[in-house]
């Protein structure tokens, strides 16, 4: 049984390509009401699972995370919540909370990797412990501004005119400075063109 602490309400705000270990990609965590970020490095596969989700694409066949979503739909099972509760020796851990007729009836442990795939495919909030976040969590200052970011932002109204080209080059600028609204944005106005 784990001892819960306070938990803390986490948003997606992206991925990006990791630069500390090739081949993988930092999951990016943020707190809903903070400024605190987590990074978590994750695999490829784990990677484009939840890009697809996050990007609104469809896999032409079920991907296991798909799978594992169907056959807990099949049961009647829904997932409640994914709590990120330990973080030991550079990894962290997580659990599904499983519900079935409006009661707990089971947390299972999980890669956070795997536990967040299956939390953007069912829309089930994400939590940490907050002695988690207060150890591993990476504080980003709103008012501080790059000449990246002030470049961007001059940009960020007139995406409508700028070329396929212009806005790849921007989506990169602004997951490298991990403004991750505007890369949002910037994603959402390539896939419109290529509609």
């Amino acid at each position: 049984m784990i001892i819960m602490s306070k938990k803390l309400k986490l948003e997606v705000f992206g991925l990006t390509y990791s630069q500390a270990q090739s081949g993988a990609y930092a999951l990016i965590l943020g707190e809903s009401d903070g400024l605190r970020r987590i990074p978590i490095i994750i695999g490829q596969s784990e990677a484009q699972a939840i890009a697809i989700q996050l990007q609104g694409l469809e896999a032409p066949r079920p991907l296991t995370h798909d799978l594992i979503q169907t056959l807990m739909k099949s049961y009647a099972i829904s997932l409640r919540e994914v709590y990120i509760y330990k973080f030991e020796k550079d990894i962290f851990f997580s659990e599904l909370i499983c519900w079935r007729d409006g009661e707990e009836v089971k947390r299972i442990d999980a890669r956070t990797s795997d536990a967040i795939a299956l939390a953007v495919r069912t829309n089930c909030p994400i939590f940490i412990d907050e002695n988690i976040m207060n150890s591993a969590g990476i504080i980003f200052e709103t008012e501080t501004s790059t000449e990246a970011e002030i470049a961007i932002e001059e940009k960020k109204d007139t995406l409508e005119m700028a070329t396929i080209t212009e806005l790849e080059a921007m989506l990169q600028d602004a997951i490298s400075i991990e403004n991750y609204e505007l890369a949002s944005k910037i994603r959402d106005e390539i896939k419109k063109r290529s509609e």
